[in-house]
């Protein structure tokens, strides 16, 4: 199973598709696509780890929340990530633990501002989930 597209309709902003047989899984792999963006991702070395801690008031909002605490981590931590990690998940809160180095700037790839609300989607599926997210850059 693929863990994430990008989907070619927007000109101004990034959009992706991730998916996920679990939870967690759909989350992880939402955190790649975005850092998949953001860096060169590949070449991020998963040399020091961070707890993140989100809630939200229901599990679309927690996707929203996860991701853009994680580019909030990019201007506070100054790192880029490369590794994550759900810990715990439920409808309102997870707890992970990501992994990624200080930021270089030959690692760095597309400055993004923020997750919007353009066509978001998350939904449950007979395979697991998919969520639909795009990136204001």
């Amino acid at each position: 199973m693929k863990k994430f597209k990008f989907v070619e309709d927007l000109t101004s902003d990034v959009m992706f598709e991730a998916y996920g047989s679990t939870l967690k899984e759909v989350f992880e792999n939402a955190a790649e696509a975005l850092f998949t963006v953001i860096s060169k991702i590949k070449k991020v070395e998963p040399r020091q780890a961070v707890e993140i801690k989100v809630s939200a008031h229901n599990l679309e909002d927690l996707m929203i929340n996860w991701l853009q605490e994680l580019i909030s981590r990019v201007d506070l931590d100054e790192m880029f990530l490369s590794k994550f990690k759900i810990l715990e998940i439920d409808d309102r809160h997870l707890k992970a633990e990501c992994w990624g180095e200080t930021i270089t700037p030959e690692k760095g790839e597309t400055v993004v501002k923020a997750v919007t609300y353009y066509k978001y989607k998350f939904e449950k599926t007979s395979k697991g989930y998919v969520v639909n997210v795009s990136l204001d850059i």
